[in-house]
């Protein structure tokens, strides 16, 4: 809301702004944040230790993450072989909500504390962490100094959990079949979370294999095992293969085999709305060769830091697979699969190590960090093992190469490995027309050389499947001549949001546009037909008939979908500003057929993505949805508005503008109480503080508060325009009064009643 209201009488109320703190965000990678635990008992420790033997509760104790302080959460000591009732620093897994329902900090439920046990360069799990986020749904980190009753414990890595919000915000849904690969003992002849078969034909044949994180999903995951063994070549209906394929790509460049190649384990398996399982990396603390017990095939029984260095990335299709590993071998017996999985290393390699990005990176890490690892007296090894481990190995119980030592060698390697060059070179692409209309024909043009075959794979949306659509270059599909090398294809856009992205290979490479296709990908937007998605109803002055999330009475905007079927707001845009009409972007979201969406205009953006960055004036102005190729969708002007009215369309939807009671999220109407042919409204009535007046009589016109006998208990006031009136009733006692309205024309007489 924007303007006032003239009042007749009243008081002026000052209320003091709210300070807000100033804290880091909980995956803020700049700074090395504070967590702090206090429990009661002094033996915290002894009775950590029982209950990770008993596996069966947390101590509870009160927490402080950066300042700020909860209560009651729930401690207990996670890992494997990370955990040792011998050593001072264990990991923590702390959850918020233990006790306190609902308790988070910052929208985080629970916090994973790695204790940094295999690592001299304290870089492994971060750096690891960063490299996998640019290709593929992967946790965030920060650093962390962990203190116990005012003790500090040492530096740790806090590691996002996957929890729902991280798979709604990987995968669109969080409620679908979950698994964790975690094998309650890990078998060291390799067998442990593979996908394979060999278990049984039971789902019980597997629940000692595979973690359930869902409520449900083991005749899911059944399915998945069953055609990944016994009809690969379907595979793709029931599993994401490209996000596997960066999966491999990822562990063999970093060779973290502490990871499905090693011991089939420490990754996790959702299943997305479309129905296709998606891998997620976890537990990347040996990353960078920290773990080389086995690799499953030709060094199942270990290996040192040179064959690291020259490890095969196709070992599991170029020799043998001493411990099954169907999720690498039946996939690479595809070509097109091998071919699309170099490609993907290629990029991880380039993009991360070849330019020198890893060692830039890991420098301003160990900047950070330096004075934490020096003040952590817990730590596995010494600050000298700290400051080589960059570069050079760490002797230990084992031997930790150094991150440059094996990355350089290992780029090298790589560079000249089958695949790895040759690539098609796939030009910028084009669509036509530039501006798409829903439903409307597509094509999309791209240059490509050195290529035997191409394709295009789109989608609607950024959780969507992907379609695949050939390429063509035979001088019929909308190119000038066959050969010439420029690839087209036509296809029918379905939605707002088309998001697409080309692979192309020859005999011996391939090669994906983007780079990091499907995680990055091209996308333009189809607008909306016209009257697909309307401004239905305003309110810039809200008389508390709906609160936003802050329990405010804010201006708010809904918008309604009159058609039968659902439309997305990709690309849109709110203005009350007629120079800016791009001024605020609608969040992506769904509107349903005949569905509503409110919008708040009350610059709360705090609050989340419904949160208009402008209000509205109370006077009147004009609201435009617009694209930013200029299309105007709808646009309204209104006039100033009272708190009891907004302004609306009648017929919902279609009709014309007017005053109308306020219907948000429902079905524009008029009635005989709403009181809009009136020439006075009084409200509200009864009334305690204070009477509004909505006058629609010719001004100028004079106000008076009588008595019911008749007699002045205020003086009149003349009024020169039509307003809103806010009449102040301070000094009259409860009971029945008249308020009396005065023009040349006519006197109109509205009895009132004052309630203490």
């Amino acid at each position: 809301m924007r303007g006032r209201y003239p009042l007749w009488s009243g008081l002026l109320l000052m209320v003091p702004p709210t300070e807000v703190l100033a804290q880091s965000a909980l995956f803020d990678n700049s700074v090395v944040h504070e967590v702090r635990l206090e429990f009661a008992e002094p033996d915290w420790r002894q009775r950590m230790d029982a209950l990770y033997v008993l596996g069966t509760d947390r101590l509870i104790g009160d927490l402080t993450i950066d300042g700020v302080s909860y209560s009651d959460v729930g401690v207990r000591f996670k890992g494997y072989s990370s955990y040792s009732p011998d050593q001072v620093k264990n990991p923590f897994n702390i959850e918020l909500d233990h006790v306190v329902d609902g308790q988070d900090h910052q929208g985080f439920g629970k916090l994973k504390l790695s204790n940094v046990t295999s690592d001299p360069s304290f870089l492994r799990e971060t750096l690891a962490y960063e490299v996998a986020r640019n290709y593929m749904p992967a946790s965030r980190t920060c650093f962390v100094n962990v203190y116990v009753n005012d003790t500090l414990q040492g530096l740790y890595v806090n590691v996002e959990d996957l929890d729902k919000d991280f798979l709604r915000r990987s995968f669109g849904s969080a409620g679908n079949p979950f698994f964790k690969g975690n094998p309650a003992v890990v078998s060291l002849f390799g067998e442990n979370s593979n996908l394979s078969t060999n278990p049984g034909t039971d789902p019980s044949d597997y629940y000692s294999y595979y973690e359930l994180e869902s409520d449900q999903g083991w005749d899911d995951l059944l399915e998945l095992i069953d055609v990944l063994n016994n009809d690969p070549a379907q595979v793709e209906h029931l599993l994401n293969v490209d996000r596997t394929l960066w999966m491999h790509a990822f562990n063999y460049a970093l060779i973290n085999f502490d990871s499905y190649v090693g011991y089939a384990q420490n990754y996790y398996l959702y299943r997305d709305d479309n129905g296709q399982w998606n891998p997620i990396v976890w537990d990347l603390n040996m990353a960078f060769a920290s773990f080389r017990l086995t690799d499953a095939s030709l060094y199942w029984n270990g290996f040192n830091i040179p064959q690291a260095i020259t490890m095969d990335p196709l070992m599991h299709h170029n020799s043998v697979s001493v411990f099954p590993r169907p999720l690498l071998r039946n996939l690479f017996a595809t070509p097109m699969y091998r071919r699309m999985y170099i490609a993907h290393l290629r990029t991880i390699i380039q993009e991360r190590f070849a330019n020198g990005w890893y060692r830039d990176r890991a420098e301003e890490y160990r900047s950070l960090i330096d004075a934490s690892v020096v003040a952590d007296t817990n730590k596995f090894f010494s600050n000298a093992d700290f400051v080589a481990n960059l570069d050079g190995t760490v002797n230990a119980i084992t031997s930790y190469p150094g991150i440059g030592e094996l990355m350089d060698q290992r780029v090298a390697f790589l560079t000249t490995y089958p695949g790895f060059t040759g690539q098609p070179v796939i030009g910028p692409p084009v669509h036509a027309p530039s501006d798409v209309i829903i439903g409307q024909d597509v094509t999309v043009q791209v240059g490509i050389t050195g290529a035997d075959t191409a394709f295009l794979a789109v989608r609607s949306g950024e959780f969507g499947a992907f379609t695949r659509w050939p390429l063509h270059d035979d001088g019929t599909h909308g190119d000038a001549f066959a050969g010439d090398g420029i690839h087209t294809c036509t296809f029918t856009t379905t939605s707002a949001d088309i998001q697409y992205y080309i692979y192309a290979e020859n005999a011996s490479a391939g090669a994906f546009s983007p780079e990091r296709a499907a995680h990055d990908v091209h996308r333009f937007l189809a607008r909306l037909p016209l009257g697909a998605l309307v401004i239905n109803e305003v309110m810039a002055d809200n008389g508390g008939q709906v609160l936003n999330e802050a329990g405010e009475a804010a201006d708010w905007i809904e918008l309604y979908n009159p058609t039968e079927a659902d439309v997305r707001t990709d690309g849109l845009y709110l203005s009350d500003d007629t120079v800016d009409p791009l001024k605020w972007p609608l969040p992506a979201t769904m509107v349903t057929a005949h569905g509503y969406l409110l919008l708040w205009a009350d610059e709360r953006t705090d609050l989340g993505d419904l949160h208009c960055d402008f209000r509205l004036a109370t006077t009147g102005e004009e609201l435009t949805l617009a694209y930013d190729s200029g299309y105007v969708m709808d646009r309204v002007r209104f006039s100033a508005q009272y708190p009891i009215y907004s302004t609306a369309r009648y017929p919902n939807g279609s009709g014309p503008f007017q005053e109308l009671v306020p219907t948000p999220m429902a079905t524009n109407r008029i009635t005989m109480e709403d009181g809009l042919d009136r020439a006075v409204v009084l409200y509200p009535n009864p009334a305690t503080i204070e009477v509004n007046a909505v006058v629609r009589l010719a001004a100028p016109f004079t106000l008076q508060v009588l008595r019911s006998d008749g007699r002045a208990v205020s003086a009149a006031v003349e009024r020169t325009t039509n307003e809103l009136v806010r009449i102040g009733t301070q000094g009259l006692s409860a009971g029945h009064y008249v308020l009396s309205i005065t023009n040349a024309e006519s006197t109109i007489h509205l009895p009132f009643i004052l309630v203490p």
